[in-house]
């Protein structure tokens, strides 16, 4: 007769810590669907506006800012850089070897959230990632500003973004922003929303 008491109490317990599991999950997805809203609808200000003024440097320590972007359509492709192995360095290695990118009217450069140091590593294992512009947002400080760590594609949400693209015409006009929760090679699509400009 004890043990049935002490089974059910367990049952009881067992059963109360699933329901705070359960509503603790629930808050938090609520929350990440409160900040990716918040996100979406911040990146979506962007649009038809030209892009902020930021500078970042790239691995040489020349300084980017994204008014120079100026006289060509270009892609700047916001990631997590070293954590996103291999899906952003697959994305940002395409970039490199595909001319449609690397032209006199189309440019994209990839942005990632790391240092220089850190990121030689990544070329050191993967060299196709030296033949792209890097520009370092250390601590993602302009993507924060920019409001893309909160997407769907963020896997470390209000920190680091994911696998974000800002597209911005020949003006410095912000045209599009393609979020890729699916995190896929992205060349073809991009490539036929860019021409449209």
């Amino acid at each position: 007769m004890i043990n049935d008491k002490i089974k059910g109490i367990g049952l009881v317990g067992l059963i109360a810590i699933a329901l705070v599991v359960l509503g603790l999950a629930l808050l938090n997805t609520s929350k990440t669907s409160e900040q990716e809203q918040k996100a979406i609808t911040s990146t979506n200000s962007l649009i038809g506006k030209p892009l902020p003024d930021m500078q970042l440097r790239d691995n040489t320590g020349n300084v980017y800012d994204f008014s120079s972007l100026k006289g060509k359509n270009a892609v700047l492709f916001f990631n997590e850089g070293l954590m996103c192995y291999p899906a952003c360095w697959d994305q940002m290695a395409a970039f490199g070897t595909d001319n449609r990118f690397n032209s006199d009217d189309i440019i994209a450069d990839s942005v990632v959230a790391d240092s220089v140091a850190d990121w030689q590593k990544a070329i050191d294992k993967m060299p196709d990632l030296a033949k792209v512009t890097t520009l370092f947002d250390q601590d993602a400080i302009s993507s924060r500003q920019l409001g893309i760590v909160s997407m769907g594609s963020s896997m470390h949400a209000g920190q680091l973004p994911g696998h974000t693209y800002i597209m911005i015409d020949k003006q410095g006009i912000v045209r599009d922003v393609f979020d890729d929760a699916n995190m896929a090679i992205n060349n073809d699509k991009l490539f036929e929303m860019i021409s449209k400009y």
